[in-house]
């Protein structure tokens, strides 16, 4: 009778993978790093990035497009753009930037980090900077600064009807925009229609009305995204053509319309039975922009994509060991790890979001059904792996043998999410954060990036080392007030 981890995994999906298996002690390696290594250098909880798969994702993607665009003699470039958003981290930006790529920000800030990696060297004027997002005062002055000082490939999407006012203000000669279309959101959703961009019918009258005549303004590019992301669905479908019906329309009336940024939305792996065919999807969609195109007279665009998570998200993981198992009923095993899934992983409560999860030790054990909770004391600070499903599968816990639990491709959005260097819920603290990397051998090359918060950390940042101080400085001066008095006695 097969009832070992190892025997539950196999039976259940494709395994060994690309990314994960096992070496020869029957210990979990992901892209070849030996996990338990890393556990005994650095200990537990541990977030760590995998910088060489940023690189391989981004080549991937441009390979996949380069193929489409040759297979269907498609007769415009490709752009690919990182989503800062995403993961705003100067490791990230840098590994991302070594590929000729671009850059798509969301706020005033993100163009301050533009300005730094400008000023190293790591982007240059020729570098696209597509500024998207709801624009006012600072980051309206900021992009009129980045472009005022020589980088005219900054594009700014026009998110409203007044921007282009505020931006001319700022702006000194011409400037490039884009016009971001208000998508419609699947019947799901609360609402209708994206509160971001201008809607289908609206985007032509809009130009006509404000921008063709506008001596300081040319139209450049269509953006074009939806919540639910590139997926085989009827939905992406037929969004993607009502946006290709504006494109030609607007093309039609507007000669310097060259571009179509297509927005992000990749997914990525969630689990070991993730299944989605990159190279099918971008096929797919070069081929409905052309043909859209050609049977409308017009010339296809130049294609952007905007691509946060896909980038960053498959190169963070996170560690943790199971420090107690609670027997709350006569079926519910709690195992408690050693950190908090709220502060560390904040989609998986917030967004109900899905990581691949796996044991780093333990293969060779019988498995059990158990919970996975956290160290908070609030209710919701629990992994679920399935959305219909309240429990998960792991080898059987001992207290005489730690084990240690990965959580994997969890490299996006989480760190900001969750405030990385500020307060965390209950005060749990941060876990220590380390790079992982490739020498020019091959080798696995470790460093801190930074190490786990202290109580002197979230104490300074609640104002707790103001008062010590002040205390003291007041005591000090009750003290030379007191020597005063005796002197003058």
């Amino acid at each position: 009778m097969k009832t070992k981890y190892i025997d539950l995994i196999e039976q259940t999906f494709d395994f060994p993978q690309k990314e994960f298996k096992l070496d020869d002690n029957n210990k979990l390696q992901f892209h070849g790093i030996d996990l338990t290594n890393l556990i005994a250098e650095y200990g537990t909880p541990l977030k760590f990035t995998y910088l060489p798969k940023i690189s391989e994702n981004i080549n991937n993607a441009k390979n996949w497009f380069a193929d489409a665009i040759e297979k269907n003699n498609y007769n415009g470039k490709y752009h690919y753009c990182y989503c800062t958003k995403s993961s705003h981290f100067k490791h990230v930006l840098n590994e991302a930037l070594k590929n000729d790529i671009h850059i798509e920000t969301s706020s005033a800030f993100d163009i301050d980090i533009v300005e730094n990696l400008k000023a190293q060297g790591k982007i240059t004027d020729d570098t696209f900077v597509i500024s998207n997002g709801f624009k006012r005062d600072q980051y309206v002055k900021n992009i009129g600064k980045l472009i005022n000082n020589g980088h005219k490939n900054c594009i700014p999407i026009i998110d409203n009807y007044e921007e282009i006012n505020l931006l001319s203000q700022e702006i000194k000669g011409n400037y490039n925009i884009g016009i971001r279309i208000a998508s419609e959101e699947e019947p799901k959703f609360e609402f209708y229609t994206s509160r971001l961009g201008i809607g289908y019918k609206n985007i032509v009258p809009f130009y006509n009305r404000d921008i063709k005549d506008n001596p300081k303004v040319t139209l450049k590019m269509l953006h074009f995204f939806i919540n639910t992301g590139i997926r085989d669905t009827a939905y992406y479908w037929n969004e993607l053509s009502k946006c290709l019906k504006v494109y030609v329309n607007l093309k039609k009336v507007c000669p310097s319309l060259d571009s179509l940024n297509i927005g992000g939305g990749f997914p990525i792996k969630n689990s070991l039975a993730f299944d989605y065919d990159y190279a099918y999807m971008i096929d797919e969609i070069i081929l409905q922009i052309k043909q859209t195109c050609d049977e409308a007279g017009v010339a296809v665009p130049n294609i952007f994509t905007e691509f946060g998570s896909y980038t960053v998200g498959e190169s963070g993981g996170a560690i943790y060991e199971v420090l107690y198992q609670k027997l709350q009923n006569d079926r519910e095993k709690w195992n408690m790890i050693n950190s908090s899934f709220i502060t560390t992983m904040p989609d998986t409560w917030a967004i109900n979001k899905r990581f691949v999860m796996l044991p780093i030790n333990g293969w060779q054990k019988e498995y059990e059904r158990v919970l996975l909770g956290g160290l908070t004391c609030d209710s919701d600070d629990y992994y679920n792996s399935e959305q219909h499903m309240n429990a998960i599968y792991l080898p059987k816990y001992s207290k005489e043998k730690p084990l240690y639990i990965g959580f994997f491709n969890t490299g996006a959005y989480q760190e900001t999410i969750g405030g990385f260097g500020g307060l965390q819920h209950c005060l749990i603290p941060q876990p220590k954060h380390i790079l992982i990397d490739r020498d020019e051998a091959g080798e696995i090359v470790t460093r801190v990036f930074a190490p786990q918060q202290t109580s002197e950390n979230l104490l300074s940042i609640l104002g707790y080392d103001y008062g010590i101080n002040n205390a003291l400085a007041l005591k000090e001066e009750e003290k030379i007030g007191c020597n005063e008095t005796i002197k003058s006695t």
